[in-house]
């Protein structure tokens, strides 16, 4: 076995030695290293685009056979006016046929309208609210008593009527959400008089319908019912 592999060794360095004369001879080593020096790139030249032609062309409008053989429309421009929306402008509130109330005359108007609640009993739901300008001459917005809405009243808008003493009924639109009187409350305000520091009693005696006491600021006492 030791014979046999030097001779093995012999033979192949013997074919190594002839090839790297081959290569010699041939310049290959010299081949090699220029291909392991990198050449500098060369820039790739610029590729014009070209100019977008655009391809004009006059084609026939297809027209309807019924007019086809009529002359061609007339075009007139025509400037249009600008249509303006006119603004409505409100009409400044005449205040100076308002009456103020005195605290005095007030608390003697709210004194007479406990005096009458508590004659009427518990057997309903009752509260007491003094007309302020806001109520009677300006927004026409009754608030009433947060507790008392949310003890009595339904927990969603709706209608509630407020019954005067000739059995007359006005039908006035609750807001369930701001606890108050809104649309309908002015024409029940205006029907009957209201003037600031009024004490008004209003007296549940149905769940949408107040039976309403006024009790007049200026000394006429109106038990009566409205």
């Amino acid at each position: 076995m030791v014979a046999k592999k030097s001779a093995y060794e012999e033979s192949r360095q013997k074919r190594m030695e002839e090839n790297k004369k081959r290569m010699e001879a041939l310049n290959l080593h010299k081949l090699s290293q220029a291909l392991k020096i990198p050449s500098p790139a060369k820039p790739s030249p610029m590729k014009r685009s070209k100019p977008r032609v655009v391809e004009k062309q006059v084609v026939v409008v297809r027209r309807s056979s019924r007019v086809a053989n009529k002359p061609a429309p007339v075009l007139k421009e025509v400037v249009l006016d600008r249509v303006v929306i006119p603004r409505r402008i409100s009409k400044p509130r005449n205040l100076s046929n308002r009456v103020y109330a005195t605290d005095e005359a007030r608390a003697k108007a709210m004194e007479k309208a406990e005096k009458l609640q508590s004659n009427l009993g518990s057997d309903h739901p009752i509260f007491i609210k003094s007309m302020l300008q806001s109520h009677v001459t300006g927004g026409f917005w009754l608030g009433l008593p947060v507790d008392f809405c949310r003890r009595s009243l339904p927990r969603k808008d709706g209608v509630i009527s407020l019954i005067d003493e000739d059995a007359d009924e006005y039908q006035v639109i609750y807001l369930a959400r701001k606890n108050g009187l809104s649309g309908g409350w002015k024409g029940f305000a205006v029907a009957h008089g209201l003037l600031d520091g009024d004490a008004v009693v209003f007296q549940l005696i149905k769940p949408t319908a107040f039976k309403v006491y006024i009790i007049r600021v200026n000394g006429s006492e109106q038990g009566n019912s409205l």
